[in-house]
């Protein structure tokens, strides 16, 4: 039997319902057959199978590598499956019922303090929680990679709103939001956003997640097309999540380009959200009501929130479990033996774990940060004397004692790897394994010719002195130790460098201190894919996304690495609709990462952060910001 005849088989037990839709998906897959194929089967099936997760997270198994697979982001290239309104299966504790406010105010507490409140301008996961509470995008997705409608009025799938050739998708938006002044959200105000993102003087943060659009069209008042520039497996991406989130014309029309960081509505957005902004102090704290025109009925249940920042993760920990002065602590990257004793000496809430939470990852320049050539450091044309050099970069990646660094610090919150992605773990080759070996490390570095000099090794005329810089943390602080004294045994010198979380995650164009500039040899921080389908996540290292003075240090590749092989497999992937072919483009890269020492992976993380035991309502996954359900959350009775 040919493929067609296979697959007309396939369509007609889907639609006579004789197969679930987890097995349809488990035989379209096995089949070889194209996301869009996938797609159309998976509508056919209907709601009969609802209670099963249409995720393809199923038809993956463990890659049987030392980082945990996460929950539902081993799927394959396929859509993203719809989900209802009701609360999906990711959530952590019952959905909130109840009227419309009357809940008293949610007190959150954000250790690292937001400093904006906008999530375009911003490279800061804080930032972006923040903003969440009182902007919104089309969809969300949630644990599973199932697609939930939030602006959006519905999920597009194939042949109702996904053009059968991937190039463009059509939204129908509910025609019941407004805006927090009372304006009526409409398609221009979609248009509007991706013509404000894609502005290049607007040097937004997010414009990665739009390059693959060509135009956005404005179909009527309630429907708008996007059009892609070629065919896109990830046509969901754009517009989802905070990176999504809708800004409104009418407020924003006067803050094009150059004007954008000037807007008053980066401190004091004007949302579709169920909070409106009150006041809002940067590195401080925020203070949100309630929208009273909130579309989703009965919802938001509590009357305000106050979202504090400051102070550290065990402090925050403490103020949820033990005092009970906040009900919510986030990003708690506290050692292990320290969440224990906070545990036992509180009984007012809880810690709570998901997958996703990134990985902590070392990242070596590839640009000089001592030598300025044109009113810049970190210039793509001036190659780093020492990681310019595979050997050196290898020596690195020896050097790191990745079990040490999971063992004291993280515990529950993360596992050693050698990957620099985890989410994802279909794309993770099994035969990627990290070593520690000094005397390797040594002899990578005689290899390349770095001689002693005194205590320190030299290469190229400088010193192995390197600056290694990351955010104000004590797990953080204590990883940079271990690494720095594994090296100081090779010849290498390292000076730790931590700078404040509001100023390094911050973007700011007109500070030196941020990840973006990067201006010192190495640097730590955490992220991860926000789609079940990471191609965004790869941009990092495109050539054309090196982050300069002249994008305003906006775009997304901080270690200013030039690689035509990878630029090739990126564009490959990026068009490619069949599952099996994207899976491989995608393990091809990760293999051209490592061999060629892009970056160090050094933990997979878990999500942790502290609860009280009162608070309810929260759905936690791996592709989605702590506050984008806050609207469900409520306190138990």
């Amino acid at each position: 039997m040919d493929s067609n005849s296979r697959f007309e088989e396939l369509m007609s037990a889907a639609t006579r319902g004789t197969l679930s839709r987890r097995s349809v998906l488990k035989r379209a897959v096995a089949l070889g057959l194209s996301a869009p194929a996938i797609a159309a089967l998976l509508a056919a099936c209907g709601s009969s199978s609802s209670n099963e997760t249409p995720s393809s997270a199923s038809t993956s198994s463990s890659s049987g590598t030392t980082a945990e697979a996460t929950s539902g982001s081993s799927g394959s290239g396929a859509t993203p499956s719809s989900s209802s309104g009701t609360p999906s299966a990711s959530s952590t504790e019952p959905a909130a019922s109840g009227p419309r406010g009357g809940g008293g105010t949610l007190r959150l507490l954000w250790w690292q303090a937001p400093t904006i409140i906008n999530c375009h301008l911003s490279s800061g996961t804080k930032d972006f929680d923040a903003a969440r509470v009182c902007l919104e995008p089309l969809i969300e997705a949630d644990k599973d990679g199932n697609l939930i409608p939030i602006l959006a009025a519905e999920i597009p799938s194939l042949g109702n709103g996904v053009a059968a050739d991937g190039t463009s998708v059509t939204y129908k938006l509910r025609d019941n939001v407004k805006w927090h002044d009372g304006q009526p959200f409409t398609a221009d105000d979609v248009k509007f956003t991706y013509e404000w993102v894609s502005n290049p003087d607007t040097a937004a943060t997010t414009s990665g997640n739009y390059l693959s659009i060509d135009s956005v069209e404005v179909v009527d008042p309630h429907t708008v097309t996007i059009h892609f520039k070629s065919p896109n497996p990830d046509w969901f991406t754009p517009f989802r999540s905070g990176e999504g989130v809708i800004i409104p014309q009418h407020i924003m029309k006067d803050f094009m380009g150059a004007q954008a960081h000037s807007a008053p509505f980066n401190l004091k957005p004007i949302g579709t959200g169920p909070f409106k902004v009150d006041s809002f102090t940067p590195g401080d704290n925020a203070q949100y009501s309630i929208f009273d025109d909130y579309w989703d009925p009965g919802k938001p249940h509590f009357d305000a929130v106050e979202m504090k920042g400051g102070g550290d993760a065990t402090s925050a920990s403490r103020a949820v479990i033990q005092t009970g002065e906040v009900d919510y602590a986030w990003n708690i990257q506290v050692e292990e033996a320290v969440l224990k004793q906070i545990e036992s000496a509180g009984e007012l809430g809880k810690f709570i774990t998901w997958p996703g939470g990134g990985t902590e990852k070392l990242l070596m320049n590839r640009s000089d940060p001592d030598t300025e050539q044109d009113g810049q450091k970190s210039n793509k044309n001036v190659p780093h004397p020492h990681f310019k050099v595979l050997e050196v970069r290898q020596a690195l990646n020896m050097s790191v004692d990745r079990d040490s660094i999971a063992n004291q610090l993280y515990g529950r919150g993360g596992k050693a790897t050698p990957y620099v992605c985890n989410n994802v773990s279909r794309i993770l080759p099994p035969d990627i394994k990290y070593t520690y070996d000094l005397d390797q490390a040594a002899a990578l570095l005689d290899k390349a010719g770095a001689k002693m000099n005194g205590k320190v090794r030299n290469l190229n005329g400088r010193d192995l002195h390197w600056v290694y810089q990351t955010s104000v943390n004590e797990v953080r602080q204590k990883n940079q130790e271990i690494v720095k004294q594994s090296l100081s045994k090779i010849g290498v010198e390292i000076e730790i460098k931590s700078i404040d979380a509001s100023v390094y995650f911050s973007g700011d164009p007109s500070n030196d201190q941020t990840t973006n500039k990067f201006y010192a040899d190495l640097e730590m921080y955490t992220n991860s894919p926000s789609s079940p389908f990471p191609i965004l996540w790869f941009q990092r290292y495109l050539s054309t996304q090196i982050a300069q003075k002249e994008n305003q240090w906006a775009l997304d590749n901080y270690a200013r690495i030039n690689s035509p092989e990878f630029d090739k497999l990126y564009d490959e992937v990026q068009q490619e609709m069949d599952p099996k072919k994207s899976t491989d483009l995608f393990q091809q890269i990760m293999h051209l990462v490592w061999d060629q020492v892009f970056e160090l992976g050094l933990i997979s993380r878990q999500n942790v952060s502290a609860v009280s035991n009162k608070l309810q309502g929260q759905k936690t996954g791996p592709w989605t910001y702590d506050t984008w359900d806050v609207q469900d959350w409520s306190m138990s009775k």
